[in-house]
């Protein structure tokens, strides 16, 4: 009765503990996804928004603000704002003239004011509206910022510019370049290294030693991806750097030198375990056949191990695709489009890492997109591999 119970009570448990997961999985999937689409279907804001700096008493469209520290929201259909607000004994003025049908954002705002003045755009939607003093540091502020309208997909995939601080423009198709050519080259150069390694692991070295290094693969593994990034930095950028005699070592070479390495152990692991797994059978019938131990290795247990072998090229190209600190610390981060391996590159992850931490609006959204895209990029790959995977074993 008790061992029934204790069925039944663990089976709903891992069965609840399933469903949250999954559900919590999902969630998480949708918030990212949400956050992604928003920059292509939504303005930043509703209306037009004023910020008063240094003014304790303004007057916008007939209403008075006092101390007002936060956005001052102008609906977004109004064709005039009238500001106001006083200077020692005269009452500063400031009207703006909104053009709904200027395409241009540093065209769509005309302005009469009052007063020694100075307009500037110091960024893309935003106008900053100063009244000269003798001390710059006292001068009183106005910024208006104008909603910035749904960001074109298709600039934001093919776009070659990334300018999200001054010009607004994102432009991401060199940092999947980046991504996409630092990730491949260290399937090219790491696998093959990878796979001899499992198949003397597996086939040629005694078991007692097989334990020792599969051991060390194992703990290579585990290590954090920050040591071998700063590996690289330390060792690597260095060599690259003399070898071919370059100002900076920070390059796509670089990169490509350490995802290779860090995609080793892993490749390595599930690899050698897929070869262990064939069984002897197969090796007595292909030795008793008159085949040699190498031939044996490469015309039958390799192939036979294939669906493993495959898996771990897998999860390879996903740890190479989503690194992020190894690879900020080694390619030196400029969204360029290049195939130069003596180039500096950045890649969709490093940009993420780099700039959510003071990324706001619309920038902040962008990168929720990129991250939506680098997921896409991953599950296209994982899903030709797979595909191709199938189609050799049919």
């Amino acid at each position: 009765m008790n061992r029934k119970f204790s069925d039944v009570f663990f089976k709903h448990l891992v069965s609840i503990v399933a469903l949250f997961s999954v559900l919590a999985l999902g969630a998480i999937l949708l918030f990212v996804f949400a956050q992604g689409s928003m920059p292509f279907f939504t303005s930043t804001s509703s209306n037009i928004q004023l910020v008063a700096q240094r003014i304790d008493e303004i007057t916008v469209n007939g209403v008075s603000y006092y101390n007002h520290s936060t956005f001052i929201n102008v609906p977004k259909n109004a064709n005039v704002i009238s500001v106001s607000f006083p200077s020692g004994d005269d009452i500063e003025t400031l009207e703006i003239n909104i053009d709904h049908n200027e395409k241009d954002a540093q065209k769509s705002l005309s302005f009469k004011y009052s007063g020694n003045v100075e307009i500037s755009y110091p960024e893309n939607y935003v106008y900053t509206v100063s009244w000269v003093s003798g001390i710059a540091a006292l001068q009183k502020r106005i910024h208006i910022i104008i909603p910035e309208p749904p960001y074109s997909f298709g600039s934001f995939i093919s776009g070659l510019q990334w300018r999200p601080s001054r010009d607004k423009v994102y432009g991401i198709f060199p940092m999947i370049a980046g991504t996409l050519v630092a990730s491949f080259g260290a399937i090219l150069l790491g696998v093959p290294i990878a796979l001899l390694c499992a198949l003397f692991m597996a086939e040629f070295l005694k078991p007692k030693f097989a334990s020792i290094v599969r051991a060390g693969v194992e703990l290579l593994a585990g290590i954090p991806s920050v040591v071998y990034g700063f590996f690289g930095l330390m060792v690597i950028v260095p060599f690259v750097r003399k070898t071919f005699d370059i100002p900076s070592g920070n390059t796509l070479l670089s990169a490509i030198i350490v995802l290779a390495l860090m995609i080793l152990p892993t490749v390595i692991t599930i690899a050698e375990t897929s070869l262990r797994a064939v069984p002897l059978s197969v090796r007595e019938a292909s030795l008793s056949l008159g085949a040699s131990k190498m031939q044996t290795t490469w015309k039958v247990v390799l192939p036979h191990a294939n669906s493993g072998v495959i898996a771990g090229v897998i999860l390879g190209i996903s740890r190479a695709v989503g690194e992020t600190m190894a690879v900020i610390l080694v390619a030196g981060n400029s969204p360029q489009l290049t195939i130069n391996p003596l180039a500096s590159v950045r890649t969709l992850t490093s940009t993420i890492a780099m700039e959510m931490g003071y990324a706001a609006g619309r920038h902040s959204e962008i990168l929720f997109s990129i991250g939506v895209t680098l997921f896409s990029i991953i599950l296209i790959l994982n899903s030709l591999i797979l595909w191709y995977r199938r189609r050799i074993e049919t």
